[in-house]
């Protein structure tokens, strides 16, 4: 699934869309590996993040709060935003490897509020199946000052026991979010780690606590 820009055109449904769902901005950032330890890798690695920064829509609400009401209106446009993004950046989603997704509540929000817009169908399953994956996604979230870093998770899209894909990325979240915003993270990568060497639940041999018996 390749989108047509990835670009949001002004006046076009989704960015109608996105501003009745308050959000502020959206940005992208990519990082190619090229190298390591001195040692070049076969193919470069792409990894890519995209984040989209929005107005909580439940601040000043109650911890009773029901949720989904909002969840459903706001995080599917978030994780079409989003997912358009990467497939852009990164050519398409026969190209994305692994993924993985985050969201940071500013100060006078809840954690919950950050979750709410990453941990349901609404966001998740979207996002899945735009990149093209059937794993679920691996995640991270918090409440933060703006102008901090967060670490997104990825694994394998479609093998999530895969070690070979497992990665993260470190996102900037430049003026974000403000005390009363919601920054939404989705990341994919375009292949593993660099030299991925550590074995595979496929190799491994059985292992537990009797490997300690003499040692401690």
């Amino acid at each position: 699934m390749r989108p047509n820009t990835a670009s949001l055109p002004t006046g076009s449904a989704l960015h109608r869309e996105a501003l009745a769902c308050g959000v502020r901005k959206v940005f992208t950032s990519v990082e190619e590996v090229h190298a390591e330890s001195g040692s070049p890798v076969a193919a470069p690695v792409r990894q890519a993040s995209a984040v989209a920064v929005l107005r909580n829509p439940w601040l000043g609400t109650a911890t009773d709060t029901d949720l989904q009401p909002e969840t459903e209106r706001i995080a599917p446009i978030i994780a079409k935003l989003l997912s358009d993004r990467l497939l852009a950046v990164l050519g398409g989603a026969e190209a994305v490897a692994a993924f993985g997704k985050a969201a940071v509540v500013g100060l006078d929000g809840e954690l919950e509020h950050a979750g709410a817009l990453i941990h349901t169908p609404f966001f998740g399953n979207l996002l899945r199946e735009s990149l093209e994956g059937t794993s679920i996604i691996c995640f991270s979230d918090e409440r933060a000052e703006a102008s901090g870093d967060i670490r997104v998770p990825m694994w394998h899209k479609t093998h999530a026991a895969t070690r070979s894909h497992y990665q993260s990325m470190s996102v900037h979240l430049a003026d974000a979010p403000h005390h009363g915003e919601i920054a939404v993270i989705a990341a994919a990568a375009t292949g593993s780690r660099p030299f991925p060497r550590i074995g595979d639940r496929r190799t491994d041999g059985a292992v537990t606590l009797d490997i300690l018996k003499g040692r401690i």
